[in-house]
């Protein structure tokens, strides 16, 4: 059953759509409270590596990454994937999660916004390894998908890491 006039999700002024209550939504954080709030890729930041003399995967999901397409203005969706091995500094998780927020609004290209993310994440935390994978929802029946990786210069792996395990995730 559709709420009317009494329900309180109702709202005459916006023709009846839902609306939800400002109790629910003031602890969402919207594009407009990141880009209010001015976060870049300034605002990622970063704790001590806890184990430093070893080489570990840090795997980070996000599933719901946004950014809009700059020829049409449509939203484009993806999964991105982040896989890296830390050397001095990790990323702080909620911030790389406004970070990931404030691209909501911003018009580019998948491979541009790839590129720019393990651009700034590499800028901020030196790691030895950093891997993106970026699968891009189908738009028009094609289906994108962007794999950007660095490596430090003087890095290599042990034999002991597969490769194959940081697409675990």
């Amino acid at each position: 059953m559709l709420p009317g006039p009494k329900h309180s999700l109702y709202n005459k002024k916006h023709s009846g759509f839902f609306h939800w209550p400002l109790a629910i939504t003031r602890f969402m954080p919207t594009a407009k409270d990141v880009s209010d709030r001015g976060l870049s890729d300034h605002d990622l930041q970063t704790f001590p590596n806890p184990q430093s003399r070893r080489d570990y995967i840090i795997h980070i999901k996000i599933p719901e990454f946004t950014c809009l397409c700059p020829l049409t203005g449509q939203p484009d969706f993806a999964c991105l994937s982040i896989a890296y091995i830390p050397d001095q500094l990790c990323v702080e998780l909620k911030s790389l999660k406004l970070y990931m927020h404030s691209y909501r609004n911003r018009g580019a290209f998948h491979e541009a916004v790839s590129n720019e993310i393990v651009d700034n994440l590499c800028q901020l935390l030196s790691p030895r390894f950093m891997r993106l994978q970026a699968r891009f929802n189908a738009r028009g029946g094609l289906h994108t998908g962007v794999v950007v990786e660095h490596r430090a210069p003087d890095w290599q792996p042990p034999k002991e890491i597969s490769w194959d395990d940081i697409d675990a995730v």
